[in-house]
C-alpha cells in the first residue's frame, strides 16, 4: 500500500528576505507567527537550530535551559506539532570561525562539542531523538592549514562524545562540499556514511540529503538518497532546487528541474521512505522580490510539487515500466515518462 508522507520547515525559510549583497525587504515575523502558519500551509513538524528552540543559550544557565525548552515544546503542542530534529548551530560563534569540531584550538573544539551536547538535552526536552549535524564549517580555506586524516579523525571523536552524551541520541550527518567554507571535509552522503562506520555506534550515524548540497557537488539528488537507502540511513531529506553549481540558492522544490525532482520522489516512494517515521523535510528560501503577503508561498508550492509528482509516480504502469526496463528499451521509457510528466 502506498504509504503517507508528513511534511516539516524549519523557521529559517520565513525570512527577511537579506542577503550578502542587500539588507532585508519584509518585516519579521515572529517564532509565534510562524508556528500559527505550519498547519495552515499543511506541515505537520518543526525543523529547530538549537537557538531557534532555545534563544541566547549560550548565555543561559542548565536550568533556563531547560525552562525555555519546555516552554517551546509547550507551543508546539498547543499548534499540533511535532520537532523533527535539533541542530546544533556551530557556524556562527566566533570560536568556530576555523571550524568547530576540527579546530586547530582544542579550547574551540570543546565549546563545539559542549553546545552539541546541549542540542541534545534540547531535542529531548522537545521529544525528538534526532540530532541534524550541518558541518558548515569543518573545512578549511587552504589545505595546507589543516591535517585532513586528523580532521576527519577529529569530527569522528566528536561524534563519539555526542553518542556517549546519550545512549539513544541518532545522528544524521547534512553534507555539503562548499559554503561557508571553501572546501570541506564530508561533502556528499557517502562520506557521511563512511564516517558513520567509523563511530563507536555506526547504527544510530546517519544522513541528511539536501538537494542543492548534492547538486553542489556535481551529483544527482536521488541518487544520493538512494545509496543513504542503501544502508538504511536516510533519517531526513531537505527537498529543493538549484540552479547550477554555484552559490546554495534553495529554490522551491522543482522549480529548475522538474525531471530531477521527479526522480527524488520517485527513490523516496519506491523505498518506503516515510515509514518509520521520517519526514519530507523542506528547505527553501522565499526570493527576495516577494511581497511579505504571500512570502510563504515557496513553502506551500514545494508541498504541492512534491504531492502533485506523487501522483505521477503512482499513476505509472509499474508493469509496463519493468518490461520497457528488461528489453532494455531505454528510449521509450524516457519518452513515457517524459509524457507522464506532461500529463499525457
Amino acid at each position: 500500500m502506498p504509504g503517507e508522507f508528513r511534511f516539516s520547515f524549519g523557521p529559517w525559510n520565513i525570512h527577511e528576505g537579506a542577503d550578502p549583497f542587500g539588507p532585508p525587504v519584509r518585516p519579521t515575523v515572529t517564532f509565534g507567527q510562524k508556528l500559527t502558519l505550519y498547519k495552515k500551509l499543511g506541515f505537520d513538524a518543526v525543523q529547530f537550530h538549537d537557538d531557534d528552540a532555545v534563544p541566547n543559550l549560550n548565555e543561559l544557565s542548565g536550568a533556563e535551559i531547560e525552562r525555555a525548552a519546555r516552554e517551546m515544546k509547550s507551543l508546539l503542542d498547543g499548534e499540533g506539532l511535532a520537532a523533527e530534529f535539533v541542530a546544533p548551530r556551530l557556524w556562527e560563534d566566533p570560536r568556530t570561525i576555523d571550524g568547530g569540531f576540527t579546530s586547530n584550538n582544542a579550547s574551540e573544539r570543546q565549546y563545539a562539542i559542549d553546545r552539541a551536547r546541549r542540542a541534545i538535552d534540547i531535542a529531548n526536552l522537545l521529544e525528538t531523538g534526532l540530532l541534524v549535524l550541518w558541518l558548515a564549517r569543518e573545512g578549511t580555506y587552504v589545505r595546507e592549514a589543516k591535517d585532513a586524516r586528523l580532521a576527519v579523525e577529529r569530527i569522528v571523536t566528536a561524534i563519539n562524545a555526542l553518542l556517549a552524551h546519550d545512549k539513544c541520541v541518532r545522528i544524521a550527518i547534512e553534507p555539503k562540499p562548499n559554503e561557508p567554507m571553501d572546501l570541506a571535509y564530508l561533502p556528499t552522503i557517502g562520506h557521511a556514511v563512511g564516517v558513520a562506520y567509523l563511530t563507536d555506534d555506526p547504527f544510530r550515524v546517519g544522513a541528511l540529503v539536501e538537494s542543492a548540497h548534492a547538486i553542489l557537488a556535481g551529483l544527482d539528488p536521488s541518487d544520493e538518497m538512494a545509496y543513504a537507502l542503501a544502508h538504511s540511513k536516510l533519517w531526513s531529506v531537505h527537498l529543493n532546487d538549484q540552479n547550477g553549481l554555484k552559490f546554495d540558492q534553495d529554490k522551491a522544490f522543482g522549480a529548475v528541474d522538474l525531471r530531477r525532482a521527479f526522480m527524488q520522489v520517485w527513490v523516496l516512494d519506491r523505498n518506503n521512505y516515510g515509514t518509520n517515521g521520517e519526514y519530507v523535510g523542506l528547505d527553501v528560501k522565499a526570493m527576495r522580490t516577494q511581497q511579505q503577503e504571500t512570502a510563504t508561498q515557496h513553502l506551500a508550492n514545494s508541498r504541492e510539487m512534491f504531492l502533485a509528482l506523487l501522483e505521477v509516480v503512482r499513476r505509472l504502469d509499474t508493469a509496463r515500466i519493468d518490461t520497457l526496463i528488461s528489453e532494455r528499451n531505454y528510449e521509450l521509457l524516457e519518452i513515457e515518462i517524459l509524457r507522464a510528466l506532461m500529463g499525457k
